[in-house]
C-alpha cells in the first residue's frame, strides 16, 4: 500500500496540492516511510495569500478580548491531545517521549503568554502635550505573516509564532519542515476545532521554492524563520529586500564553561543533557565545554563516563535517553564532521560512530561522542547539530570568554560557578543573546524573547514575549486637537 500523501490547508479546506514532486517522511528510528509530503508549487501561494488577506480584513475588527478567547480554547485542546501530539513528535522527529512532552509544554506556555495580549497590546497616551493637544500610540495588526519552521521542534516553534500572530489580529501562513509535517497538520486541525475563521491560519507544505515565493510575495508583510545560518541569512536578505519585516533564527555553537569551584555533578549533568538531549539537534545544544584550570581534572573524566552511559534507541521506549538523528544524510554529516575533526588533530575520547541499536539497525543513530580539541582548531567554532561534545581547556575566565566571543555565533553561553563576581562578569561580557548561570540550557521562558546575536540571528525583533507583539503589530501615532471656545468652555 503506498504511503499517505499529505494535504495542504488553504482557504479553510484540506486539499491535495498541485505538486510535481513528493518527498518521503521517515520515522528516523526505524527508517519506515510514514507518509509523503508535497513540494507545493509557488503558484499555490497566490490563492492562500488572497484568502488569508480577506480573512484578516475582517479579523482585525474583532476585539482582542474575543481573539484571545480562541487561544484559551486552543490551549485546552492542546492539553487534551497532549500525549497524542507528543507521540507524533517522537515518531517523526526521533526525540524521546520525555523530550517531546517538554517541547510541547514550552509550546503551550507560548499560547498562555499570548492570552495576555489585552495587556500586551496596550499603547500609551499623553494629554495636553501642547495647548488642547493630546497624543496617542496604538498598535494595529501587521497584516498577513508567514512562518517557516524547522524539523527539530515541530510543535514548539510553530507555537512561538501562531498565537501571537493571530492574537494581534493577523493571518498566518505556516510552512513546516518537510521532514516533520504531521505535527503541524495536527496543530492546524486542532486550531480549526476552536471555531477560529478557517482561512486565518493556512498550512502549505513545500521546500526552497515555496520559501522564496513567500519572501517575494507582495501580499505577505512579515516572515519568521528558524533554520540554519545559511537559510536564515538568505531569507533575511531576500525578504528584507522585498520590504518585509523579518526575524530569522540561525545556527549556533554554544559553550558551557566549568570553573574550578563549580558544582561538578550539576555541571556534568547539564553538559550531558545540553550536548546529547534531542541528539544535539537544537540551536541551544551544548556543543562546546570549556574546563577552566583545575576543573579539567574532574570534569573531563566525569563527562566521558556520563556520555558513555546514555541509553540510545527509539524515543518511544521510556528507558531511552537519546534518539536518532533526523535523516540518513544528517547521520552521514555528523560522522563526517567527527572524521574531519580527528584528521585536524582532535582526539575522540568517546566515539559514537558505527554503532547500532539492536532491533533498529536501519535507524539514523550516532551515539554520544566526546572530542578533545584545541582552541585554534576550526572545530572550536563549527556547528555540528548532532550528539558531539567538544572539550577545550582554558587557564582562566579571560581565556574562556575570549574563546566564546571570538566565534561567529552568539546564541547561548553558560557558566557553572559558585563565585558571584565571576558570574556577573560572565553575563556582562559574553557576546551572546541567552546566558545561563548554573543553568545548562538557557532557553527563555515564553514571556521573554528568544534572543540571539551575531550569525545566530538576523533581524531586530525576536520570537516570544514583548518582541513578538512588536513584530506582529505596527504602531500608529495619533495627534488630536479639539480647540476650546471663548471663555474656556468646550465648543
Amino acid at each position: 500500500m503506498p504511503p499517505v500523501r499529505l494535504p495542504n490547508f488553504v482557504g479553510g479546506t484540506w486539499r491535495r496540492p498541485q505538486a510535481e514532486a513528493w518527498l518521503p517522511v521517515f520515522n528516523p528510528a526505524t527508517a519506515e516511510v510514514l507518509a509523503e509530503v508535497p513540494l507545493s508549487a509557488a503558484a499555490e501561494l497566490d490563492e492562500a495569500v488572497a484568502s488569508a488577506t480577506a480573512a484578516q480584513a475582517a479579523w482585525r475588527d474583532v476585539p482582542v478580548t474575543e481573539r484571545v478567547g480562541y487561544l484559551f480554547r486552543y490551549f485546552r485542546l492542546l492539553e487534551e491531545h497532549y500525549e497524542e501530539l507528543a507521540r507524533t513528535i517522537t515518531r517523526e522527529c526521533g526525540k524521546t517521549l520525555a523530550e517531546a512532552r517538554g517541547e510541547l509544554r514550552r509550546g503551550l506556555e507560548s499560547v498562555q503568554a499570548a492570552c495576555a495580549l489585552p495587556l500586551l497590546l496596550q499603547g500609551y497616551s499623553n494629554e495636553q502635550l501642547a495647548y488642547d493637544l493630546d497624543e496617542h500610540l496604538f498598535r494595529q495588526p501587521l497584516g498577513v505573516a508567514a512562518a517557516v519552521t524547522p524539523f527539530n521542534f515541530p510543535a514548539m516553534i510553530p507555537l512561538w509564532f501562531l498565537p501571537y500572530a493571530v492574537g494581534c489580529g493577523n493571518a498566518l501562513l505556516l510552512k513546516p519542515s518537510e521532514r516533520v509535517p504531521h505535527t503541524a497538520v495536527r496543530l492546524v486541525e486542532l486550531l480549526a476545532e476552536t471555531g477560529l475563521p478557517r482561512a486565518l491560519v493556512q498550512l502549505l507544505h513545500g521546500g526552497q521554492e515555496l520559501v522564496h515565493a513567500m519572501c517575494d510575495h507582495p501580499g505577505i508583510h512579515g516572515i519568521s524563520l528558524v533554520g540554519s545560518t545559511q537559510a536564515a541569512r538568505a531569507v533575511y536578505q531576500r525578504a528584507a529586500a522585498a520590504g518585509k519585516r523579518v526575524q530569522c533564527q540561525g545556527g549556533a555553537r554554544n559553550a558551557l564553561v566549568v570553573m574550578p569551584d563549580a558544582d561538578l555533578d550539576g555541571a556534568v549533568q547539564a553538559a550531558a543533557d545540553g550536548a546529547f538531549g534531542c541528539a544535539g539537534q537544537r540551536c541551544l545544544a551544548t556543543s562546546l565545554a570549556i574546563a577552566v584550570d583545575q576543573a579539567r581534572h574532574r570534569f573531563i573524566p566525569a563527562i566521558q563516563a556520563v556520555a558513555a552511559s546514555r541509553r540510545v534507541g527509539n524515543g518511544l521506549d521510556p528507558q531511552v535517553e537519546m534518539g536518532p538523528l533526523i535523516t540518513q544524510e544528517s547521520q552521514a554529516r555528523v560522522v563526517r564532521f567527527v572524521a574531519e575533526a580527528e584528521n585536524a588533530g582532535a582526539k575522540p575520547l568517546l566515539d559514537g560512530r558505527g554503532r547500532r541499536v539492536p532491533g533498529y539497525e536501519q535507524g539514523f543513530f550516532v551515539f554520544p561522542t566526546v572530542l578533545a580539541a584545541t582552541a585554534d582548531a576550526a572545530l572550536a567554532h563549527a556547528e555540528v547539530f548532532g550528539p558531539v561534545l567538544s572539550l577545550l581547556e582554558a587557564r582562566n575566565l579571560d581565556e574562556a570568554l575570549s574563546l566564546i566571543n571570538s566565534g561567529r555565533y552568539g546564541n547561548m553561553a553558560c557558566l557553572f560557578t559558585r563565585d558571584g563576581a565571576a558570574a556577573r562578569r560572565f553575563r556582562y561580557e559574553a557576546q551572546v543573546g541567552n546566558v545561563g548561570i548554573n543553568v545548562g540550557v538557557a532557553a527563555p521562558m515564553a514571556w521573554y524573547p528568544f534572543s540571539g546575536w551575531k550569525e545566530s540571528f538576523f533581524g531586530d525583533l525576536h520570537a516570544q514575549g514583548r518582541h513578538a507583539v512588536e513584530f506582529y503589530t505596527q504602531t500608529k501615532v495619533v495627534m488630536e486637537r479639539w480647540p476650546r471656545g471663548r471663555g474656556g468652555s468646550v465648543s
